[in-house]
C-alpha cells in the first residue's frame, strides 16, 4: 500500500506512475465532472425546447427576468455582486436570472447550514471567557474590546492570556515545528487543511500520523473536496482509514449541481493534545515549504499556539468534524487537562468566518484595524479583489494619514485573479495606499500588522471567495511578543518588492489588462 522514494523520505499510498493524465482521465472525478456538464447542457437544452414550444415564452421571460432584478435591488446582497449579477441578466436575460434563482436557492447546502447552525449553537458556551483576562484586555485595549465582543457574538471566540504565540516567517519554517510538535503527541491530533498533495512534506507527516495512529493516540484529517479535483482520488480516505487515521472530506465531489460546491473548507489548523495549535496560510503540499518551485519563491506565514487559547481551535475542528456525526464529543477534548502555562504579554483571540451566515467576520475584523489604525497598516495577500466597504476603508486609512502597505506576489499562481487584482490598484494608490509586489515569487501570506500592537495572522485572503464563499479561520493578536517579528519580517519581505506606481500597473502586461476590463464585471463570482 505504501512506497517510500529515499530522496523523499516518507509515507507515499499513491504510486507516482497514477499522477498524470490517464488517472485524472479514468478516474471517477473526471465521469463526475461529465455528469455535471451533461446536466447543464440537458438544462440549457430544455430551456431552448420550452422556447419552441411555447409562443409565449418572452412575455414569460420577460416578466421572469424583471421580478428576479426587482428582487435583486432590494435584496441585502453586497453591492458589487448586485451589479455583476444585473450585468449577467442583462446579456443572458432568462439564463441569468434561472442561474441567480438556482445560486440563492442554496440547494445542497441547506442541510449542512442546519447542522453546523444547530451545533454552533449547542457549542456556544463551550468556552466560557475568563473575567480577568476580559478585564485586563477591557483596560488594555478598549477598541480591541469592541471588536472582541462582535467577534464573540459570531460564534464562541473568548480573548485569552497565557498564550505563546511562535511565528513563522516561512513555510520552511511551520514544517519543521510541526514535526516536531507531532512526534510529541499522546492523546489527539486533529489537521483540517484545505490542500494535501502526496510529496515530501505530506509524506513525512503522514508517516508520523499513521505511527502515533498505532500507538493509541486519535488522529483525525479533514480536507476539502476541491483535492478531488487536482490532487487526490475519491478513494483516499480509505487509503488513509486503512492507516488507522479516521478520515473526512468536505464536500465532496458528487454528480449532482448543486450551490454546496461553491462553499470551500480554506481553513489551516492543526491541534495536538489540546495545548498546541498551528494556523495560517501553509497547506500540505511541496510547494508550501518550496521543496517544488511552481512559481518562483512561495512566501507564507503562520503561528504556532500554546497554552489557553488553543482549546478555541480544538472547538472549530470538532464543530466542522461532527456535523456528519449522530452524537457529538466536544466536552472530552475541550475539557483535556492541560498544562498551566506560563503568564505571557499580550492578548489573543483565534476566531473562524463561516460563509452560511450573514456575520462577514474575516472582513469586519480587517475594517476595524483599518479604521482604527493610527500610524501604519501593513499586509500581504495573494490576491486583491475588493468590495466596495472594504475598499474604502483601505482609502480612508491611507487618506488619513495612516501608512497604508500591501504586498502581493510578483509571480501569479492564477491569470485572472492577478489581473483582477492589479485592476484594484489605481483607486487605491491615487488614496496613498501603497503596492508593492514579491519579485522572487508568489505571496500566500495572509498578515496584517497595525501599529506595533495589532497583528493578524490566519487564513483569509482579501477577496470575495474568502470574505464571502470560503470557511476560514485567523488569530487575532495584541501586544504578543511575536508582532515585532511579523512586522520585522515584512520589512524584510519588502527589501525583495518591487514598488507599483500608476505607470507600471500595467506594464509588460497589456494582455491582464484586457483580462481584467473583461473579467471585472463577474468578479464577485469567482
Amino acid at each position: 500500500m505504501q512506497e517510500k522514494d529515499n530522496n523523499n523520505p516518507g509515507m507515499y499510498l499513491l504510486r507516482k506512475s497514477h499522477r498524470g493524465i490517464l488517472r485524472l482521465i479514468f478516474s471517477r472525478t473526471f465521469l463526475v465532472v461529465i455528469l455535471l456538464l451533461l446536466q447543464v447542457l440537458l438544462q440549457v437544452s430544455f430551456l431552448f425546447w420550452f422556447k419552441t414550444f411555447l409562443p409565449h415564452y418572452y412575455i414569460i421571460v420577460l416578466i421572469y427576468t424583471v421580478m428576479i432584478v426587482l428582487y435583486l435591488i432590494n435584496s441585502s446582497i453586497d453591492p458589487s455582486a448586485k451589479i455583476t449579477w444585473l450585468v449577467i441578466m442583462m446579456i443572458l436575460p432568462f439564463l441569468g436570472a434561472v442561474l441567480f434563482g438556482f445560486t440563492q436557492s442554496n440547494l445542497g447546502h441547506r442541510v449542512l447550514k442546519k447542522k453546523l447552525d444547530q451545533t454552533i449553537s449547542d457549542t456556544m458556551h463551550s468556552l466560557d471567557q475568563d473575567e480577568e483576562t476580559w478585564a485586563d484586555f477591557s483596560t488594555e485595549h478598549p477598541a480591541g474590546a469592541s471588536l472582541a465582543k462582535y467577534v464573540n457574538r459570531s460564534g464562541c471566540f473568548p480573548v485569552y492570556e497565557r498564550t505563546n504565540v511562535t511565528y513563522f516567517p516561512s513555510g520552511e519554517a511551520k514544517f519543521q515545528a510541526m514535526l516536531a510538535e507531532l512526534e510529541k503527541a499522546e492523546h489527539f491530533i486533529f489537521l483540517e487543511y484545505f490542500i494535501i498533495a502526496e510529496g515530501t512534506m505530506w509524506g513525512q507527516v503522514l508517516e508520523i500520523l499513521a505511527r502515533k495512529a498505532q500507538e493509541g493516540v486519535d488522529v483525525r484529517l479533514m480536507y476539502d473536496g476541491n483535492c478531488e479535483f487536482f490532487t487526490l482520488p475519491h478513494n483516499y480516505p480509505e487509503k488513509i482509514r486503512a492507516l488507522g487515521i479516521k478520515c473526512k472530506v468536505f464536500a465532496p465531489l458528487a454528480p449532482v449541481l448543486s450551490t454546496h460546491y461553491n462553499y470551500r473548507d480554506h481553513r489551516k489548523i492543526l491541534v495536538i493534545d489540546g495545548h498546541t495549535a498551528f494556523n495560517g496560510g501553509v497547506n500540505l503540499a511541496d510547494e508550501y515549504i518550496n521543496h517544488i518551485e511552481r512559481f518562483g519563491h512561495w512566501k507564507d506565514t503562520a503561528v504556532m499556539l500554546k497554552g489557553d487559547a488553543v482549546p478555541s481551535f480544538t472547538l472549530m475542528f470538532l464543530q466542522m468534524w461532527n456535523v456528519s456525526e449522530k452524537s457529538s464529543e466536544f466536552a472530552e477534548f475541550l475539557q483535556y487537562p492541560l498544562p498551566m502555562p506560563p503568564k505571557t504579554k499580550g492578548f489573543v483571540m483565534p476566531y473562524g468566518d463561516c460563509p452560511l451566515d450573514s456575520d462577514k467576520v474575516g472582513e469586519r475584523v480587517y475594517m476595524d484595524i483599518l479604521n482604527r489604525a493610527q500610524k501604519y497598516v501593513h499586509i500581504m495577500t495573494p490576491y486583491l479583489i475588493l468590495d466596495g466597504e472594504l475598499e474604502a476603508a483601505l482609502k480612508f486609512a491611507a487618506e488619513r494619514g495612516v501608512e497604508v502597505c500591501l504586498i502581493l506576489p510578483g509571480i501569479p499562481d492564477k491569470t485572472i485573479p492577478y489581473a483582477l487584482s492589479k485592476g484594484e490598484y489605481k483607486t487605491l494608490l491615487e488614496s496613498g495606499v501603497h503596492i508593492y509586489e514579491y519579485t522572487p515569487g508568489f505571496v500566500h501570506a495572509k498578515t496584517f500588522i497595525s501599529d506595533d500592537c495589532e497583528a493578524v495572522v490566519g487564513t483569509i485572503n482579501l477577496d470575495y471567495r474568502s470574505l464571502y464563499h470560503h470557511f476560514e479561520c485567523a488569530t487575532y493578536m495584541y501586544n504578543t511578543e511575536c508582532i515585532a517579528e511579523i512586522e520585522q519580517d515584512f520589512q524584510d519581505t519588502l527589501q525583495m518588492c518591487c514598488m507599483v506606481d500608476k505607470k507600471t500597473i500595467w506594464q509588460h502586461h497589456g494582455i491582464l489588462r484586457v483580462i481584467n476590463a473583461v473579467m471585472k464585471a463577474i468578479g464577485p463570482l469567482l
